[in-house]
Parts: C-alpha cells; structure tokens; sequence
C-alpha cells in the first residue's frame, strides 16, 4: 500500500506529462541536464489553418507509445542512458503579442545555450524556428540548416511574424549560410533565381534512396554546425494528416527515418520538430510522428558524442 502514489514503474499511460517520461524539470538553466526539451505553443504565425499551439502537448501524449523501448530501434545504444534529458514544459508568453513572444523565445534559448545544454524545440508554427535561430548563431556562428518541409519558407511577401518567411530573413540576418544549406521534401513553388537554397524536391526524393539523400546532405553541409529543423508536413499526408497546410507527393515515414538515422556522427547542435496540429489529426498518427521524428533526432544528436556521467 506505501506504493500507492509513488510508484515509478508507471503503466503506459499514467502520468504521461513530458516527452519520453523525461524529468519535467521547469527552470532548465541549472538543471543537471545535456538536452532540454521545450515546448513552444504558437500558432499566431499561420497562414491557413491554426492548431499548431496544440502541437507540444499532442507531441508529448503520443511520446509515451515509445518510451517503453529500452533504446529506440534499430540504435544499438539508449540515447537516455547516454545523454541527460530534461523536459523543460512550454515557452511563457502574452498570447498575440508576437513581438514578446520572439523577444521570450529567443531570450530562453540563449539562457539554455548559455549554461551549456542543447535544445529540441517542440512547436508550434514553423515561425519558431527563427528566434531559435537567433539565439544558436550567437552561440555558435553561422550553422547550415537541414530543413525538411513542403514549402520552401523563403517567401518575401509575408510579415515579419510569418511561418513562411523565416528563412528569407535567416540567410539575410547571416544565421545560417545558404549555400551549405539543404531542403529535403519540397513541393510547393519557389523563385530558384532568388532562393540560394540546395533543393532535393520531393519528386526527387522519393526517388532517391535514403543513402543518397544522406550523401548529397553531408557534402552541402560540410564541416558546418546544423541545426535540423523538421516541419511534420514534409511527410505525405497519407502519414501526418493534422498539420496546416497538407500537401500530397510527400515523404513516406520510413524513408524519413532513415534519412535521419544517416545523420548520425553530424554536428548537429540544434533541432526542432513543428506544424504537428492535432485538429485534423487521425488517430494521433501526426503527433506518434512528430514524436518519433523527435527522438530519431535525439539519437542522431547524441551518435558519437560523449557527455559526462549520466
């Protein structure tokens, strides 16, 4: 009976409040901790359907059909024994006022990067990315990005506060170069002339083996800092339905995957998964998505590290 309350050895779905079971831990800066998860609630970016705010919390609940692996297959190592992972809850801000929430945003990175954590971003819209963006460069220089996504993000014709610009103005603020750059899953149209970003469109990537892609991505990056930033769109809608602005021809999950895996080894300093909007979500199949996506990255991120006890 002492064990009524506090047991850990919970059942699946019993307090199932952060990503992956991992440590909720609320001020992540003096935390014991190598990686924090974090949570970034908006949607006031959107240019079509909204719902993404939803995205962190849909994201964490579907972690828990993957927490009961003792390491995610096929790794052949536990990324949680490996690595100190905290769960850092949601980013707090006045809802509407972008202008506060990208100032908060960019603030709380750079107080994580500060005390010498890394970050995997939960969103929310894709306009997140940019404040992160922000405060990475600031640790770390100008990065290559490895964007997954149907859209390009590239569009001029948005405001500043847009989930469909930030990476006309990343390359512009010099946070991260184009060139070393690469955008995986695209199917939207864009100005090639003015763009400045590698390309493997989603025609071409699903005709492409997964090695290749891999191949292509390690030669544009080079020996770049990355930052991975995923947008659940990528992926046909066969495979993630509840995001915003679905397009078809899309990635499958599996390809997506080990295309992931492949990254292994890489420099990767950063990464975010967003657009998850369990709205028009089926079955959760978007959020189990965006959160294996999430923990495929954090084993890519964690390969061939070595981190303090644990």
């Amino acid at each position: 009976m002492n064990d009524l309350f506090t047991k850990t050895d919970y059942s699946l779905y019993s307090n199932s409040m952060s990503f992956m079971r991992r440590p909720h831990v609320r001020n992540p800066v003096n935390a014991d901790a190598d990686l924090v998860v974090f949570g970034v609630p908006l949607d006031m970016a959107t240019s079509g359907r909204p719902g993404a705010r939803m995205g962190p919390d849909a994201i964490r609940r579907a972690s828990v059909n993957l927490a009961w692996e003792h390491k995610k297959f096929p790794w052949d190592f536990n990324v949680f024994n490996k690595a100190r992972v905290i769960d850092a809850g949601d980013l707090v801000f006045d809802c509407g006022d972008a202008e506060d929430f990208t100032y908060r945003l960019e603030a709380a990175t750079s107080e994580i990067l500060k005390s010498g954590k890394t970050m995997l971003a939960l969103g929310g819209d894709h306009f997140i990315t940019l404040p992160i963006l922000r405060a990475y460069a600031k640790h770390h220089g100008q990065m290559a990005l490895i964007h997954f996504d149907a859209h390009t993000d590239t569009y001029s014709n948005g405001s500043s506060y847009d989930h469909g610009t930030m990476f006309y103005h990343a390359p512009r603020e010099g946070l991260i170069s184009a060139k070393h750059s690469v955008q995986i899953g695209i199917r939207t149209e864009y100005n090639a002339e003015h763009h400045g970003f590698n390309v493997i469109n989603a025609m071409q990537a699903n005709d492409l083996s997964p090695a290749e892609i891999v191949a292509d991505v390690k030669r544009i990056v080079g020996d770049k800092p990355v930052y991975v930033t995923f947008d659940i769109d990528c992926l046909d809608p066969a495979f993630a339905p509840g995001t915003g602005t679905p397009v078809m021809g899309g990635l499958n999950s599996d390809k997506v995957l080990k295309i992931l895996r492949g990254f292994a080894g890489m420099n990767i300093v950063g990464m975010d998964v967003v657009e998850v909007s369990p709205a028009y979500d089926h079955a959760d199949m978007t959020a189990l998505a965006g959160a294996t996506i999430a923990l495929e990255l954090m084993y890519a991120w964690a390969s061939g590290k070595e981190f303090g006890d644990n």
